[in-house]
């Protein structure tokens, strides 16, 4: 729980099969926004990320959703999974598997913007990480999107390095790869 002020209390919790139909309205909307030219995340409706990328993640169990006053706001995936692709960039720590822990999909609904949502996920992400003895983060996102790049270096990530390829059935995109570690938080 994230307390927001007053009385208003921000929770992050596991999803379940009830918030599919959030999640995918969340997806389609940041899709809208990319087609309308007002987002530059790089994702194509259809493609991903789509209702079968959150039923996949909450078969796992590591779909996460954020809810403001009841209303899910942002979902994230979490969990220990690097791409292969991973195994070529320059990481500036060096850990095992079991002490990475990968943030992947992180999404805002678009009409929920500009309200600390991202920020307050990453720092849930952060605090899972640690409790899960993962001090090592890392995730990627399209070289396009500016502002999730942004919102990433301000909150110490690295940038360290680009794998170019397809990714989760999208072609041609260059993915940056970001890391932290929070080791002296242990």
């Amino acid at each position: 729980m994230l307390n927001k002020g007053v009385g208003i209390v921000i929770i992050i919790r596991k999803a379940g099969s009830d918030d599919l139909d959030r999640v995918e309205e969340i997806y389609n909307r940041i899709h809208t926004e990319e087609e309308a030219g007002r987002a530059g995340c790089g994702w194509k409706r259809g493609i991903y990320p789509t209702r079968d990328t959150a039923l996949q993640a909450l078969s796992r169990d590591d779909l996460f959703v954020m809810e403001d006053e009841g209303d899910v706001v942002a979902s994230a995936v979490i969990n220990s999974s690097q791409m292969w692709q991973y195994a070529h960039i320059d990481w500036a720590h060096v850990a095992k598997d079991e002490e990475v822990m990968v943030l992947h999909t992180l999404t805002v609904d678009s009409e929920k913007g500009g309200k600390g949502y991202g920020k307050a996920f990453v720092s849930f992400y952060e605090d899972y990480a640690l409790e899960h003895k993962s001090p090592e983060l890392r995730m990627d996102t399209n070289e396009r999107n500016v502002r999730a790049r942004g919102m990433y270096k301000k909150l110490g990530y690295e940038e360290r390095g680009v794998v170019f390829g397809t990714f989760c059935g999208l072609a041609d995109v260059n993915l940056v790869c970001l890391e932290k570690c929070l080791e002296e938080r242990l």
